[in-house]
Parts: C-alpha cells; sequence; structure tokens
C-alpha cells in the first residue's frame, strides 16, 4: 500500500508543477537564453538565466510540452535558482543518474521534490523529456562560463 501511495503521491507533484509551473515567464535582466526543443515529441523551452558569474541569481522559462518536460523545467528552477554552478554539476549528474535508472540516485535527498521523476526510467522514450531542461541548463552555464553570448538556434536534444 505505501507504493502506491507514494506513486500518488509523485504523480501529485508532477501535476502541480505542469499546472502551476515555477518561474514561468520572461526574465527582464536575462543575460543567458537557450532555446531547446525535443523534435521526436514536439517539447520546447527557452531557458533564461541572470548570471552574477557563475551564481545563478533569476531563472525562469517559456515552452510547451508534456508533464513531464514542463515539470521538470519547472522543478529544476527551483533547485538552482541562488546557486553556483559548482553546485548545479552534482545536481544535474544525480538527476540524470535517476532518470536513468540509478536507484541510489531516486533516493538522494538533493533531488527534492524532482525524486517524483524516478518513474520516468521505466519509460525510455519519456527520458529526453525530463532531461530537456537540464541539458538546456547545462549548455547555458557552458555559455555563461566562456562569455559568449549565448542565445542560439533552437537546440535539438
Amino acid at each position: 500500500m505505501a507504493d502506491a501511495s507514494l506513486t500518488a503521491l509523485y504523480q501529485d507533484i508532477i501535476l502541480d508543477h505542469y499546472r502551476r509551473p515555477r518561474n514561468k515567464g520572461t526574465l527582464a535582466n536575462a543575460n543567458v537564453s537557450i532555446p531547446m526543443r525535443n523534435p521526436l515529441c514536439g517539447d520546447e523551452i527557452t531557458l533564461e538565466l541572470e548570471m552574477d558569474g557563475d551564481l545563478i541569481s533569476d531563472v525562469r522559462f517559456t515552452g510547451r510540452g508534456c508533464s513531464i518536460s514542463q515539470a521538470s523545467t519547472s522543478m529544476m528552477t527551483e533547485m538552482v535558482k541562488g546557486k553556483h554552478a559548482s553546485e548545479i554539476g552534482h545536481i544535474g549528474e544525480r538527476f540524470r543518474a535517476m532518470v536513468m535508472g540509478d536507484a541510489d540516485a531516486a533516493t538522494d535527498t538533493v533531488l527534492g521534490k524532482a525524486r517524483a521523476l524516478a518513474g520516468v526510467a521505466r519509460f525510455p522514450a519519456r527520458v529526453k523529456c525530463a532531461l530537456l531542461a537540464w541539458n538546456a541548463l547545462e549548455r547555458g552555464l557552458a555559455k555563461s562560463a566562456d562569455h559568449e553570448p549565448a542565445k542560439t538556434r533552437d537546440a535539438e536534444t
């Protein structure tokens, strides 16, 4: 019974972030903007970062797609706001491991509510949906570190 109630809780968390996404909208002072899309399913986001050195002082996104991609993006923005790039690398690695099926990563408290997406590992076609925002973030942080203009053409995952 505990397994069924945990699954229901995770579904509720995903639906809450899909229906009421956090940090959705444009960012007036963005100095990094990364559009990403998944051509296989049509998910698309544009991730905007306000960077202060290697600190993400603010983050927002726009886009549309399935509940997994949009909820994952919403959760990610909550997790990374106010963090340094060095901290985010570890979180991103753990998230990627979790959606690829790593059971230890699925229990890692560093992932917070994003652990609700652990079940994505059972659906390989949905892994790209869950990773869309993380791929955009990785690209955005790399662009910021290189001090290059981060506005690019739509990138595919």
